[in-house]
């Protein structure tokens, strides 16, 4: 696994650790992996279809406006 790869799981343990309320509550590096990959393909289709609103408005390039159209359908989807 790379360096960031590694550094981007340890974030995503500390964060979902962050929100246990009990501290018997653990999450298995399984878990964690799962999580992050989950995230990081999230942001990648987030990132490939504001770009495609983008494109349809025919805008240079990607803007925040392009990412709030499509995060309804992109949260109903996941």
């Amino acid at each position: 696994m790379a360096e960031k790869e590694v550094a981007f799981k340890k974030t995503v343990s500390k964060l979902l650790n962050s929100f246990f309320k009990e501290e018997k509550t653990k999450l298995s590096g399984n878990a964690a992996l799962l999580m992050a990959e989950m995230l990081k393909v999230f942001v990648q289709e987030a990132a490939q279809r504001s770009l495609k609103q983008a494109d349809t408005e025919d805008c240079d390039q990607v803007d925040i406006e392009h990412l709030e159209k499509i995060l309804p359908q992109l949260l109903l989807d996941f």
